[in-house]
């Protein structure tokens, strides 16, 4: 009679492992990072420094653009996406962050830079 319970127990684990190599199967393969995810079209091509913090910048303007528009769009009662608007916001703000957090690493270098005796 204990051997019941146990032989239940094996034939789920069992159950659940084979419905989880199926699911595996439907998963989409592995997100992959090119070496440049900002312009996918000319991975190959340099970049100079003014060039990235441009395409940076336009991107976090356009965030912050999308963002206020959600936004907007909620308040006026034109939309009933609200949560799209919140996840718009908070992308938004992550992005002005990291911006942030960029721009104060250059700051600091710069400074670094200019106390080097020459």
């Amino acid at each position: 009679m204990a051997m019941q319970p146990i032989n239940n127990a094996l034939s789920a684990e069992q159950l659940m492992l084979t419905k989880m190599q199926v699911m595996q199967q439907h998963v989409q393969p592995d997100f992959v990072v090119s070496n440049n995810p900002m312009n996918v079209n000319q991975v190959n091509e340099p970049m100079a420094f003014s060039g990235a913090m441009k395409n940076v910048l336009d991107m976090v303007n356009q965030h912050q653009s999308t963002a206020s528009q959600k936004i907007t769009a909620v308040e006026t009662g034109q939309s009933d996406d609200l949560v799209g608007a919140m996840i718009a916001s908070q992308k938004a703000s992550l992005s002005f962050s990291a911006l942030m957090q960029v721009r104060n690493k250059v700051v600091a270098s710069f400074e670094d830079i200019m106390k080097m005796p020459v």
